[in-house]
This record gives C-alpha cells, sequence and structure tokens, in this order.
C-alpha cells in the first residue's frame, strides 16, 4: 500500500480559519496608511506581500507559518542546477510546505522565459520570483523579476552573465500539480528577414587582415538585396558609406544603452533621424565596402555604450532544442517511494554526468517531488533534495518484510526522535516494513496507519 501524501490533515476549519486569518490582513495592511507609504518607497512582490501578511496576522508565528518561510529560504539556499531549456512536472501538498529552487547560467544577450501551469481541484497561487547570484555574496541572492498576481509566467533580459535562481512556492493550504518550463530567447529580432541564426557563416572573434584585427560581428548570408531589417524599435543614428563597411546604417536602442551596425548593404533605404519599429526594412543585403569579394551578406555588429563591441549572437540566436517531455509516472508526484537496488546515485541535476551528491542504500526512502524527463527530484527524509533515475525508484505497494515488534515503540511521523507520535505499539504488535534507513524503518500497522519507528524496536 502506497503512503500517499496527497491530502491535508489539517481539518477544514482549520485551513478555513487561517485563509480568513491572511485574506483579512491583506485587505487591511493594502489599506492602511503605512503601507501605503510603504508602497510608494518600494514596490513588493506578490511573495512580498503575501509574507507580510502572514506575519501582520501573526501567521509567521505557527509552526505552518515558519515551514511556509523557511521552505521559501530553502529553495533559494539549496536550489537544483539545471541545463535550459528545462521542464519539470511536480507535485506541491497542502499539509507540508515547499518551494522549489532551479539555478541556471544565460548568456548576455539573451532572455529567460518561465511558464508554470496549474491543475488540481483547488488551484494554488503560485509566486514566481527570479534572482540574481552576486559572486561575492552568494547567500543573498538579489531579486530581478517576479510574475504578477494575474499570470503564471515572467520574462527577464538577462543583464550580466551570472548564476540566476527561480523560486516557485504556492500559498498555504492548497495542494496541486504544476508544471514549470524554463527557456531562453534572444532579446532582438533576427536582422535579415525570412532568416535566423542558421544563416551565419563567420562569427565574432575570428581573425581578419591576417591577424591584425579581430571579427567584431556575425556574417549573415543571404541573397542580394534580401531585406534587412530592424532588431529592436529605435532611432537611425547614421547612415553613410566608409572604406570598409560599405553602404552602413546605425541604429540607436537607447533601451539597452547600445547600437546596432548593419553593413555592406547594397542600398540603404532609411535616413538619420527615422524611427522605425521591429521588422522594418533599413536596406538592402549586399556585399559593398572590402566585402566585394565575398558573397553577399549582412555584417551585424552591437555596440554598447562606454563598453564597446559585444559578441551579437546570442541576441539574435533562437535555441530550437525543446524540453524533453516527462516519461516518468505522475502517479508517483507526491508519494514516498523507495531506492529499488543497491548503490543508486542521488545527483545534483536530472543528467547521469551531474555530481553525485551521495550513495543511496536499497530500499532507502524518499518523496517523489517531480519529474523532469526520465529522472525524479526527490526529497529525503533530512530534507535533502536531488535527483534520482525513475528506473531506480519503485513503489510502496509491496512491503519488504513483516516484522514483530521485541517491544513497546512508538509510531512516529517522521524518522527523528523529536517527531510527533501517532500512537503507541504494544509488543508483539505486527508491522509491515515499507522502506528502510539506518536509525528508522518506514511502517504500516494493522489497522493501516503508516509511520516511522525505531530499528531498535524491531531487533
Amino acid at each position: 500500500m502506497q503512503l500517499n501524501m496527497r491530502g491535508s490533515t489539517l481539518s477544514f476549519r482549520l485551513r478555513w480559519l487561517f485563509l480568513v486569518l491572511v485574506a483579512g490582513q491583506v485587505i487591511f495592511s493594502g489599506c492602511s496608511p503605512q503601507n501605503t507609504l510603504k508602497g510608494v518607497f518600494k514596490k513588493q512582490s506578490p511573495y512580498e506581500k503575501y509574507q507580510s501578511s502572514l506575519k501582520d496576522a501573526k501567521l509567521d508565528q505557527t509552526a505552518l507559518g515558519q515551514q511556509w518561510l523557511a521552505a521559501g529560504q530553502q529553495a533559494l539556499r539549496q536550489p537544483v542546477t539545471v541545463s535550459l531549456p528545462f521542464k519539470e512536472t511536480g507535485y506541491f501538498p497542502a499539509d507540508k510546505p515547499l518551494a522549489a529552487g532551479y539555478q541556471f547560467t544565460v548568456k548576455k544577450g539573451q532572455k529567460v522565459a518561465v511558464r508554470v501551469q496549474t491543475q488540481g481541484k483547488e488551484v494554488p497561487q503560485v509566486f514566481l520570483n527570479l534572482f540574481e547570484t552576486d559572486p561575492e555574496n552568494p547567500a543573498q541572492p538579489r531579486q530581478v523579476a517576479y510574475a504578477d498576481t494575474t499570470a503564471q509566467s515572467l520574462e527577464y533580459e538577462i543583464d550580466e552573465e551570472l548564476p540566476h535562481l527561480l523560486r516557485l512556492q504556492p500559498e498555504l493550504l492548497r495542494s496541486g500539480q504544476y508544471t514549470v518550463t524554463i527557456e531562453t530567447m534572444p532579446i532582438l529580432a533576427f536582422p535579415v528577414k525570412g532568416k535566423d541564426s542558421r544563416a551565419v557563416q563567420s562569427f565574432w572573434g575570428q581573425d581578419r587582415d591576417a591577424g591584425a584585427r579581430r571579427h567584431e560581428g556575425i556574417d549573415i548570408f543571404a541573397p542580394r538585396n534580401t531585406p534587412v531589417v530592424a532588431a529592436v524599435e529605435g532611432v537611425v543614428s547614421r547612415v553613410n558609406t566608409t572604406p570598409i563597411g560599405g553602404k552602413v546604417v546605425w541604429l540607436s536602442d537607447t533601451k539597452r544603452q547600445q547600437s546596432l551596425y548593419y553593413a555592406h548593404l547594397d542600398s540603404q533605404l532609411v535616413q538619420p533621424g527615422q524611427r522605425v519599429s521591429i521588422g522594418d526594412t533599413l536596406g538592402l543585403l549586399g556585399n559593398t565596402g572590402n566585402a566585394i569579394t565575398t558573397a553577399p551578406h549582412l555584417h551585424f555588429g552591437i555596440y554598447q555604450f562606454g563598453r564597446g563591441a559585444v559578441d551579437p549572437y546570442p541576441y539574435v540566436h533562437q535555441d530550437r532544442t525543446k524540453p524533453a517531455d516527462l516519461k516518468v509516472d505522475e502517479k508517483k508526484l507526491g508519494d514516498w517511494a523507495r531506492v529499488a537496488k543497491a548503490k543508486v546515485a542521488l545527483r545534483s541535476a536530472p543528467a547521469a554526468s551531474a555530481q553525485a551528491l551521495l550513495t543511496l542504500p536499497q530500499h532507502a526512502p524518499l518523496q517523489v517531488l517531480a519529474g523532469s524527463a526520465t529522472w525524479y527530484r526527490v526529497m529525503l527524509p533530512d530534507g535533502q533534495q536531488g535527483y534520482i533515475a525513475a528506473s531506480m525508484v519503485e513503489t510502496l505497494d509491496k512491503p519488504l518484510q513483516a516484522v514483530k515488534l521485541r517491544r513497546e515503540a512508538p509510531l512516529l511521523d517522521a524518522s527523528t526522535e523529536l517527531a510527533a507520535t501517532q500512537k503507541n505499539l504494544p509488543p508483539d504488535t505486527t508491522v509491515r516494513v515499507l522502506a528502510k534507513q539506518e536509525a528508522f524503518w518506514l511502517v504500516k500497522d494493522t489497522e493501516g496507519t503508516t509511520g516511522w519507528i525505531p530499528v531498535e524496536a524491531a531487533r
């Protein structure tokens, strides 16, 4: 029999009272002069507003409230590292506050796009917050973006190529399944009509003039007179002819403090000072300037104000890789399970090449939190999280053995001596063992109650 954690163990009355208190505090605090002044000086994210409502109602002093706050902090302190694009389906239980944290790195010139889909009888509001990590102070990530209360998605243009953290956390006392997708997108449109980054044949940093200089851009090849278009909304700052670039157009992108450089055009179709929108034609592709002996192409460059040239490829490259579909048993999500074989690696990411955090013995208990491709993200009884291959996880449907207790033993609700006792089992009680760890076993008694007992009571 599987140990199902999906149902809330709190009474309906307690849940109703808790939600009424939170809702009342949100309304009251939102109308108070103090919070009105706070809003003038600092705009709070929905997560911060919800957190404040818990504290104002003194619900942060309750065990459940403290668990919710701690789960949010733990997601930032111990995120799992993932490679993008990434997709994961998981389950948030109502009776045990949890949060998911993901760490990833995105190239400058790209934006990260996050989407969350939820389902369930009482679909929870899921708070999405994106943080940037300072290498000199990794313990204090800085919030850079969040989703508002009406959306479960966000997009953010990366300013610096630093590790970023995404935290997902539902409101209290709501359970439900979620699917999170994290992808990258270029922040600029492609500058040659009808083409994409597959048309790039010469890249940033390659030698020019026998090594005398480096290529400060990318070359995009297409038939002569293919329209060259505005990759961003902006103002044309220069239209002229130079010995190297031939017929060129400069487009000012003041939003990002940079200029876009279009060179080797066959003809220019805009004037200085002209405002253009994304996709407007600036000229026609050619091979003027020092490209006269080369096939028609656009030399495209980006020059940031005060910093000079940067690699434009990430700014226009659209990754066509799609996140892997979920190939695990969704019925296991939220449930306790056990390790199916001996010496199974718990890994830091859903990949066989990821760092092994530790080695798990056969029959070790774990709670399945989420699934990604052919991997489960699991949590051990001590709270540590990681990924394990789905083929190494089995359900608790078939007990490992039946044992008779040698002495009275408490049936605990967690695998620690400090856990609450559900009941005391008298000597000679027969229990079915579902999973094993060093000091505690997960068992089910003759009445169908599941919990943890000290190992010495069964030996």
